[in-house]
């Protein structure tokens, strides 16, 4: 099946069955060749990367507009077969109305899921209250139910992202969205198996999304086991390319030393393997 004869429907469907039963992996593509290599080696479904995307345009993650981040979208949709999950920030807007507006547009897209956001963008007030986060929720909730419902809503507590890592207090989100409608949850930045273990008990039987960013002490089975059903790795992937590049061009300009190079994919192993995915 080639992304021209997947539906979009079908796509959603599939999307949905990967979150009943077991653990699956969501790599977060950056652009539709890192998207379609991530195809290829056979991971289920893809979901974009805020920072990833922005960095790859020269801004830093959050700087991007709505329209930008939906133009995105459509591409990484027309792109693969797989379902994508829209990393869709904090929906472009604070009030609950904003929200739908973004979220209908969103699901046109033709995403398989998206998330919304409870970060305000005010370092000083870095979090919705979960009042008003619940209300952009159910605004959230309603969007696509309007839409016809099968686009998968992901409510994330950004806590330990904006530097308040109160673990009661996300769990207290986090039932409060699944509760408001969202299909999955997710806590961005918790790490340990206690963290992990409250979280998933706290909103079961609804699924769980772990970020795993940076090397970690799990395995995919040892994350199975604690009950977590998805899991993501945000702008990691994106940031080992930019790892690989910067150490290679930090050689050259400061050392006149061209042995970053050596660790470099094969340009003729691109050339098939990108060729390939054309036919």
């Amino acid at each position: 099946m080639t992304a021209a004869t997947s539906t979009i429907a079908q796509k959603r469907a599939a999307f949905r069955a990967l979150h009943e039963q077991g653990c699956f992996v969501l790599p977060n593509p950056w652009d539709v060749g890192s998207a379609l290599y991530l195809q290829g080696l056979g991971f289920k479904a893809l979901a974009t990367t805020s920072s990833g995307f922005a960095w790859s345009l020269g801004h830093a993650d959050g700087g991007l507009s709505r329209d930008m981040v939906l133009a995105h979208l459509r591409t990484m949709v027309a792109a693969t077969d797989l379902p994508v999950n829209a990393d869709f920030e904090n929906g472009f807007a604070a009030d609950a109305q904003g929200v739908a507006e973004s979220v209908r547009l969103a699901v046109e897209t033709g995403v398989a899921g998206l998330s919304i956001e409870d970060s305000t963008g005010d370092a000083a007030n870095p979090l919705f209250s979960i009042d008003i986060a619940v209300q952009r929720l159910r605004a959230a909730r309603k969007a696509i139910d309007a839409a016809g419902g099968d686009t998968l809503l992901v409510g994330r507590a950004e806590n330990f992202f904006v530097g308040r890592p109160d673990l009661d207090d996300t769990i207290a989100r986090l039932k409060a969205y699944a509760e408001a409608g969202a299909d999955c949850l997710y806590a961005p930045g918790i790490r340990t198996r206690e963290q992990i273990l409250a979280v998933v008990a706290a909103v079961a039987p609804k699924p769980v999304n772990l970020l795993v960013g940076s090397a970690s002490e799990f395995t995919l089975a040892d994350i199975a086991a604690m009950g977590v059903r998805r899991v993501s790795v945000g702008g990691a992937l994106a940031r080992s390319a930019w790892g690989g590049f910067q150490r290679a061009a930090r050689a050259i300009a400061e050392e006149g030393r061209f042995d970053g190079f050596a660790d470099a994919a094969a340009g003729n192993e691109l050339n098939a393997f990108f060729r390939q995915q054309g036919e």
